[in-house]
């Protein structure tokens, strides 16, 4: 009896020691709300203004996925991706946000088809509503100084794992963990020339941990068993992983213009010896 005792006070130790994150009542009755994706980097968004904002286009096939990973399963084939095909909004948006939208003005051309026939809708009905005075013109397009263009070339899953346990008298406890990898290429193109005027690449560790606890114990001379286990796992979004390299990436450009002048700071002009790109190069970077 004092046996069975001991295990009992054993296990009740055991099952308040192991409160997981508590669930949440609203995601048991399917109450969620979705949430804004936020941009993650502080320093994205504090990026120091320039004098003139840059316009800049993102084509829907000038950023892709390139890895072709699909998701692993050790059971049956999967045939969905590891990440998301639509990267170049996720870039489009990180542009938008650059120094709180005060950086880049961005062109409209992943719906480019679907905005001329709008263009095209309006420009017949100025005609046909109009026809006496003339139709009234349409503003032309915003067009770009500079092309975006990469792909996310690299994600290398399970290139670090381990963990640690340990078990005493049946009752035990492990942690385990995963990092994955994925690299971002991005450059900046002068639709002018056509030159690479900046190329820059970035890689983004995914982080995964999980961890366990278990009961395994005969009482009683052996006529009664417990055996308990429980536990949770942690992982980092791909897409939120993706996110936070594009922004890493756009970042690097933000900066690597400032070095080599091909934009000034809004409150302070920068001397540049020797540029590397000359007053008409700037011009059309500059839109």
């Amino acid at each position: 009896m004092e046996m069975s005792q001991r295990y009992s006070c054993l296990l009740a130790i055991f099952l308040s020691s192991c409160s997981l994150a508590p669930v949440d009542t609203n995601l048991q009755q399917g109450k969620t709300l979705p949430s804004v994706l936020q941009i993650q980097s502080e320093e994205l968004l504090n990026a120091p203004q320039p004098k003139v904002p840059i316009v800049v286009a993102v084509y829907p096939n000038s950023f892709t996925d390139q890895t072709g990973q699909r998701k692993s399963n050790s059971e049956f084939a999967l045939f969905s991706t590891a990440l998301t095909q639509a990267p170049s909004h996720l870039l489009i948006r990180s542009l938008k946000h650059t120094a709180n939208g005060k950086f880049f003005r961005v062109a409209e051309r992943v719906g480019l088809d679907n905005l001329t026939k709008e263009r095209q809708l309006i420009r017949s009905a100025r005609e046909q509503n109009e026809a006496t005075d003339g139709p009234k013109p349409i503003m032309p397009l915003l067009f770009a100084g500079v092309l975006m263009e990469g792909a996310v070339i690299g994600y290398d899953t399970n290139i670090k794992s381990g963990g640690i346990g340990a078990r005493y008298l049946g009752i035990g406890m492990s942690k385990q963990y995963r990092i994955d990898n994925i690299t971002v290429a991005l450059r900046m193109v002068s639709i002018a020339t056509g030159e690479v005027l900046i190329d820059v690449l970035v890689n983004k560790q995914i982080y995964s941990y999980g961890q366990s606890q278990d009961v395994f114990r005969f009482i009683e001379a052996g006529t009664e068993l417990v055996e308990i286990e429980t536990g949770d796992a942690e992982n980092e979004p791909t897409t939120l992983a993706l996110q936070r390299a594009i922004e890493a990436s756009v970042l690097q450009i933000v900066k690597i213009g400032y070095d080599k002048g091909f934009w000034e700071e809004k409150n302070e002009a920068i001397k540049i010896d020797e540029p590397d790109c000359d007053a008409e190069c700037i011009d059309n970077i500059r839109g």
